[in-house]
């Protein structure tokens, strides 16, 4: 069942009270918040109405809160082979060795 991802873009602030009250029933409250309607005359006649604010796409699954938090999370940009020993043999290693100063 396809589903519109709709993301609110710019803010409804000025407009008229039946702009807000579009957004509203359509449970977008705040700026880059985005919600999933499953494509329906109804959904899409409200999205015409706030076609101006809105970035409107067509998926085929609607995503949970925390896939969508899943997706926004960066890549790393580095990746862990191995995890270096936590306990060293000996604890010496970690600090460098003094030069003795020589007397002649």
């Amino acid at each position: 069942m396809p589903f519109f991802k709709i993301t609110l873009m710019r803010s409804a602030i000025g407009l008229p009270k039946k702009t807000s009250g579009v957004l509203q029933a359509l449970g977008l409250r705040k700026r880059k918040t985005t919600v999933f309607h499953p494509v329906s005359p109804q959904v899409a006649g409200q999205i015409m109405a706030v076609k101006e604010l809105v970035a409107v796409s067509e998926v085929e699954q609607a995503l949970t809160k925390i896939e969508m938090r899943a997706n926004r999370k960066p890549d790393p940009g580095y990746y862990i082979e191995s995890h270096r020993s936590r306990h060293l043999a000996d604890p010496d290693d970690l600090m460098p060795q003094r030069s003795e100063r020589g007397t002649d």
